[in-house]
């Protein structure tokens, strides 16, 4: 990553101190540790699928061509990625979050192998096979009382991952409707008022989706962690730099999420409104 520099410069150096290095430098370093273009990778291919089901739902699988286009340019990892980076970099800087112990953490063998885990896991559950049998485990992981259920829940209460989940669920779901709204497919039909109370009226079905997904998703991701793996994690999440990466990565995937559902509701408002995407 460092360049070989001249000699005359090196022997300088070693009487000043070495400049830090840029904080645009350092966000990527963190992204590059935590492996987030394969997250995007996985959430593209996720897109698409959704892509699919909103097909079904809304306009009986009418859209063609043109609507895949569409879900795969909003979808683009890239295009996420680069959203994503923005928010997470500048709300890292915000709170003067410890990039250099987060990466760290994400660097030692255990953090690789968490972030290795966690993509394989996501990967995989694009499987319904997969998501069904992921779901059987965690009922029958609970019917039995077994105790990695309780490092699962400590992992997810430590981290606020329901309660942040739902409210990136209610405002991304707000956001297709506004893009509906945007495309003219929806007009006066329904108020600001009334989308507002449809969204909420969604929030109890999405913390009970929200639970038992992350909850059945986390048992099979975190399989091979041994229990004191994952009370080296846990712990690493109650520090000042876990909990500042936590929101940082919250306020980044909420931005992408819900700049990713408006433009969704967007191309699909265009198709039920006779538009070109």
């Amino acid at each position: 990553m460092f360049t070989r520099l001249a000699a005359t410069i090196v022997a300088c150096s070693l009487l000043l101190p070495a400049p830090a290095p840029a904080a645009d430098d350092r966000i990527a370093a963190l992204e590059d540790a935590m492996q987030l273009a394969d997250v995007f990778a996985v959430m593209s291919e996720e897109g698409a699928a959704y892509g699919e089901q909103v097909e079904t739902d809304m306009f009986a699988g009418s859209g063609g061509d043109r609507w895949r286009d569409a879900v795969a340019g909003i979808y683009a990892p890239d295009r996420m990625l680069g959203m994503f980076s923005g928010v997470f970099g500048a709300e890292l800087a915000d709170a003067g979050g410890d990039v250099a112990a987060i990466e760290s953490f994400f660097t030692s063998e255990l953090g690789r192998r968490v972030t290795t885990l966690e993509i394989s896991a996501r990967r995989a559950l694009l499987d319904q096979g997969v998501e069904d049998a992921s779901r059987l485990k965690l009922a029958e992981m609970r019917a039995a009382d077994e105790p990695r259920i309780g490092l699962i829940e400590e992992f997810v209460t430590v981290n606020d991952l329901v309660e942040v989940n739902v409210s990136g669920g209610l405002n991304a779901n707000y956001a297709f409707y506004q893009g509906l709204a945007d495309a003219g497919a929806i007009g006066g039909e329904m108020t600001e008022g009334e989308i507002i109370a449809e969204v909420w009226g969604q929030e109890d079905a999405i913390r009970e989706e929200t639970d038992l997904w992350i909850h059945s998703y986390l048992i099979m991701a975190y399989a091979p962690l041994s229990d004191a793996e994952l009370e080296e994690y846990i712990a690493f999440s109650q520090t000042e730099p876990g909990r500042d990466l936590n929101r940082a990565l919250f306020a980044g995937f909420d931005a992408v999420f819900v700049d990713v559902s408006r433009n969704l509701g967007r191309a699909a408002g265009a198709v039920l409104a006779g538009h070109d995407l």
